[in-house]
């Protein structure tokens, strides 16, 4: 969109709280803040995310149309966000985790914190965060289930990948109403829950996404179950 702007910071607290000052301020949608290092980057549920240089490190201003809009909005991002990177990274096949999480070669690339912000009871916009390892190191507790963008793609940078996510991202913010029966059809080609047993929030099979968001899981006498909230944790 016209007007909309990329700003580049060296070290800021958190670019979710400054992405909410730009909305409060009235700045255009696709308005995006990247950082080389954040020193106060959160994850989903409150979580500290570390975000050292080298990482993508970003947050996007959107207003989504709708409240419905607004719901699907993260897995409408991770799916945008993975087809941009493999198309940035030839190498990489992305894989998605509902319902927030970019995964390659069955470990976690980045994810995804959506955060809407309200006024007098409407929707006013939602701030997008993508934390993404690109060439940063990897804490040392995270190593066994965390993986770098660079493992595949050693020349790719931050940088290089900006823009082209901004510009996914605020496409996709700008999308109406549930997933389309194309985006269902294309996440779950991703859907790295998709036959896995999982225990949590509900034990059963992963067994797709339904148009409003939802994970479908598979229980006991093929009993699909829709969960709409909760942590996944695969048995």
């Amino acid at each position: 969109m016209a007007g909309a702007l990329l700003s580049r910071q060296a070290r800021v607290a958190s670019t979710q709280d400054l992405i909410h000052a730009l909305g409060d301020a009235g700045a255009p949608t696709g308005s995006a803040i990247v950082a080389e290092e954040q020193v106060g980057g959160r994850g989903s549920r409150g979580r500290t995310w570390a975000s050292p240089p080298g990482g993508l490190w970003m947050s996007v201003l959107c207003r989504p149309a709708s409240e419905v809009a607004a719901a699907v909005l993260s897995l409408r991002v991770g799916l945008a966000a993975a087809e941009v990177l493999e198309a940035q990274a030839p190498g990489a096949t992305l894989a998605l985790k509902w319902p927030n999480d970019l995964m390659l070669a069955d470990r976690k690339l980045g994810g995804i914190l959506c955060e809407a912000r309200w006024q007098g009871g409407l929707l006013a916009w939602v701030a997008v965060g993508l934390g993404l390892n690109v060439a940063n190191p990897l804490p040392a507790e995270v190593r066994d289930r965390a993986v770098a963008l660079a493992s595949v793609a050693p020349g790719l940078t931050p940088d290089v990948l900006a823009e082209p996510l901004r510009a996914a991202i605020t496409q996709a913010g700008a999308a109406t109403g549930p997933l389309t029966p194309d985006e269902v059809a294309r996440y779950v080609a991703r859907d790295w829950l998709r036959g896995r047993v999982l225990a949590e929030p509900v034990a059963g099979t992963g067994a797709g996404l339904a148009p409003d968001g939802a994970l479908l899981v598979q229980g006991a006498g093929g009993v699909i179950t829709a969960v709409r909230a909760g942590t996944v944790l695969v048995a």
